[in-house]
């Protein structure tokens, strides 16, 4: 699965403990707690965060915790700048997922109660597997989501979506129009070195991220 960046972390709100609210963990829990495992559950687009607010509570309410564990929606801190001024946001890491912790039947199937009570939920569509039987996470996958599940504790990333070497057009500013390459990036900054010709010699020019575009390769 690739991680989206285009959809904006909403803040859950349940009876559960502050970290599985946030759709992370702590650093003290456990990769997996006892007799259960992960299992992924794809749901409808922009759909995430109501899913995972609905399920926690339904479980809550129901006494269905010994069945179903933690519900998360793994996100991931981005600082973007524009104008010389910082914004950062929480965006997901699985658009169109949701990780379910839960223990199944001895035969492999959802428990009865629990498959209903999922499946009722609006926006969910099926776990990955096959008739009803849901494939557990590889342990190293499980690994791999909790960690991007933990809360941040450093700056927020700064991402570019440009790389060194890429041609671009220039949008905004003196050299509008102007195509270039892209000679080094910033990333604290949110700047990208680009290299123009001018009058035949090729010039640095010190650009923020969003007064470029890519120039698609014919």
């Amino acid at each position: 699965m690739e991680h989206d960046t285009s959809n904006e972390h909403e803040v859950a709100v349940s009876t559960t403990t502050d970290s599985t609210i946030e759709g992370m963990i702590g650093h003290d829990e456990p990769l997996v707690q006892d007799g259960m495992q992960w299992f992924v559950l794809r749901v409808a687009s922009n759909k995430e965060n109501s899913v995972q607010n609905t399920l926690l509570r339904k479980i809550q309410i129901e006494g269905m915790t010994h069945l179903v564990g933690r519900i998360l929606v793994p996100t991931e801190k981005i600082k973007t700048i524009k104008g010389g001024k910082a914004r950062i946001k929480e965006e997901k890491l699985y658009a169109g997922y949701v990780f379910v912790e839960m223990k199944l039947e001895d035969d492999g199937r959802i428990p009865q109660d629990i498959f209903f009570l999922i499946k009722e939920t609006t926006g969910v569509g099926d776990f990955i597997g096959t008739a009803g039987r849901p494939t557990p996470m590889a342990m190293h996958e499980a690994e791999k989501m909790l960690l991007d599940s933990r809360k941040p504790e450093d700056e927020p990333t700064i991402k570019l979506s440009f790389e060194k070497g890429e041609n671009v057009m220039i949008r905004e500013g003196a050299f509008e129009n102007y195509e270039g390459r892209v000679d080094e990036l910033f990333p604290e900054k949110g700047m990208v070195r680009v290299l123009v010709s001018i009058f035949g010699r090729q010039a640095p020019v010190d650009l923020e991220e969003w007064q470029i575009s890519k120039v698609e390769n014919n």
